[in-house]
């Protein structure tokens, strides 16, 4: 993996140089939940900035990770949808995004590249996003923006992904990230046994995960996770 994260690193580059003088570049990673997104895109993205680093360049830190987990619609909006026990129910799946918010998100990266643009986080503590918490600066000139969705081939995902410069897939095997799902809902405690655990991994996370391959737009690059 070290040479793959390399060798993505010194390609985002070579596509940034190619775009010439205050251009803000947009990868998006996608992948089903559990996949690897989250690391792969810090990883490229540290590896970017160590690279700048060595040149000695002005401003180091060129590249940001962001996840697209900031934009989850609150627990308060889903109980408020005419669907609201499927949408608690099925919360991580496409239809419980504020994918209109994240499209104008990516509008703004896009658009104003010598700008400080403000992302939402999310809380995990609070089980909520947080708006605007994350800044992403104009010396953020490559920026990785992950998340389950960002390569789904439906509307509005779709408006999203055409304005990225690229679009990543982590193409884990299934039994994989299941696996990684399940240690994870177990450690954050939002369930109360392994055997909860594994039924989360592979029931709604699996729903959502189908979803996710059944309808992936053409990428750029299938990285094995």
């Amino acid at each position: 993996m070290e040479a793959e994260v390399d060798r993505l690193a010194r390609k985002t580059l070579d596509d940034l140089a190619a775009k010439g003088p205050g251009y803000r570049y947009l990868v998006g990673i996608s992948g089903v939940p559990g996949s690897g997104k989250t690391t792969l895109g810090a990883s490229v993205a540290a590896r970017i900035n160590e690279f700048e680093s060595s040149q000695d360049v002005d401003s180091n830190v060129i590249a940001h990770a962001i996840p697209m987990d900031g934009f989850h619609h609150s627990r308060a909006h889903l109980a408020a949808m005419p669907n609201a026990q499927e949408a608690i129910h099925r919360r991580g799946a496409a239809f419980t995004f504020d994918a209109e918010g994240f499209v104008d998100l990516v509008k703004r990266l896009r658009g104003h590249p010598n700008e400080t643009v403000f992302a939402p986080s999310f809380d995990h503590a609070l089980k909520d996003p947080v708006a605007d918490s994350i800044a992403i600066p104009p010396t953020a000139r490559i920026v990785f923006i992950e998340g389950n969705y960002i390569a789904l081939n439906r509307a509005p995902w779709t408006e999203a992904a055409a304005i990225m410069d690229r679009l990543w897939y982590v193409n884990t095997p299934a039994d994989v990230a299941v696996a990684r799902l399940a240690k994870r809902h177990l450690a954050s405690g939002i369930v109360a046994d392994e055997k909860e655990a594994w039924e989360r991994a592979s029931g709604t996370d699996g729903m959502n995960a189908d979803d996710i391959r059944a309808n992936l737009l053409p990428v750029d690059e299938k990285i094995e996770g």
